[in-house]
């Protein structure tokens, strides 16, 4: 049974929970009326009232925690944005009742500190094409201490006991701590955790490879050239958002890889894009490297800058993608 004797690791989960079902509540309310048109205004509020809430939440638990997070206050806080501010305090106030505009800002404010020895990164709305469209998205919040992830929490509200996409009531709640191993529980209902742990599979021509919907993030020709080079023989699962490493986590699927856009070379992870959901996958008994094979490296800032793409894997599979992709020179 999961352990959540200690404060951060009782409290990551809440702030999760949360977040996610205040983001639930503004695409149920906000996105399905944006899906005729070019309107991403939903996102917009989930991610500011989303990453206000967590703000908020650790200002009370931990005021003196650093919060390294996607947004800034100041878009949202001007004189053009009021309109905005008062839709995202309106969500806010549902689950922080002492919600205020300015306090909003200043919740939301808090992300945009820079990583030191202990300091909290999140990502409010990881997937924004996937919320939008119904698919699927995360919350994803991490705790790191002297460079390591020491508990990571993915809210993955249509993943279905973290083992299959779809949109499911109940969602997915999924917690590692450092040493202690990868849970999940209902995201609608937190209960009972239960342990997860990835596939066992070694067939190259058996493996499952997950990788995104959206073409500008990575490589897809590459990618093809890879699974054709395994001999996969299992056709791969396109999905939003670090739900991928819940995926991976729970066994359902073996590879995922995260290749460099011929039109964006010098592109890095942002860390809050890769912390909590890395943490899931190797406590889970997975294997996360840069595409060279070196470990994520969260000591660098806001980016991984001193790492190229991500390889994710059950650990079986990563020496011959490494191999593999070393040969298609990415």
């Amino acid at each position: 049974m999961l352990d959540i004797n200690l404060s951060e690791v009782e409290f990551a989960p809440q702030a999760v929970h949360l977040a996610s079902l205040l983001v639930c509540q503004v695409q149920a309310e906000l996105a399905s009326a944006s899906m005729t048109k070019d309107d991403h205004s939903p996102v917009t509020v989930a991610d500011f009232a989303a990453q206000a809430l967590v703000g908020g939440l650790l200002a009370e638990r931990f005021p003196d925690d650093i919060l390294v997070a996607e947004e800034e206050a100041r878009p949202l806080c001007g004189s053009e944005g009021q309109e905005m501010l008062q839709q995202v305090t309106g969500y806010v106030k549902r689950f922080a009742p002492q919600a205020t505009p300015e306090a909003v800002c200043a919740w939301i404010e808090r992300g945009t500190g820079q990583p030191g020895r202990r300091f909290w990164t999140l990502d409010p709305l990881d997937g924004t094409k996937g919320f939008l469209r119904g698919g699927q998205f995360a919350v994803a919040l991490a705790l790191l201490m002297d460079g390591l992830v020491e508990v990571g929490v993915l809210g993955c509200p249509n993943l279905c006991d973290s083992s299959l996409p779809g949109s499911g009531r109940s969602g997915s709640l999924v917690v590692a701590v450092r040493g202690q191993g990868c849970w999940a529980t209902s995201l609608a209902e937190p209960g009972r955790y239960q342990p997860l742990n990835v596939s066992k599979r070694s067939d190259p021509a058996q493996m499952r490879l997950l990788r995104s919907f959206e073409a500008g993030h990575t490589n897809q020709e590459a990618i093809d050239r890879l699974a054709q080079l395994f001999g996969a023989q299992i056709p791969s699962l396109r999905m939003d958002s670090q739900a991928k490493y819940a995926l991976l986590a729970a066994g359902a699927s073996d590879l995922m890889v995260r290749l460099l856009s011929p039109q964006n070379p010098d592109y890095r992870e942002k860390i809050w894009d890769q912390a909590a959901g890395s943490l899931v996958l190797e406590e889970a008994g997975g294997r996360v490297t840069d595409l060279h094979g070196k470990p994520l490296d969260f000591t660098s800032g806001r980016t991984l800058t001193h790492n190229r793409g991500v390889l994710a894997s059950n650990g079986l599979f990563h020496p011959l993608a490494l191999d593999l992709l070393a040969s298609l020179g990415v």
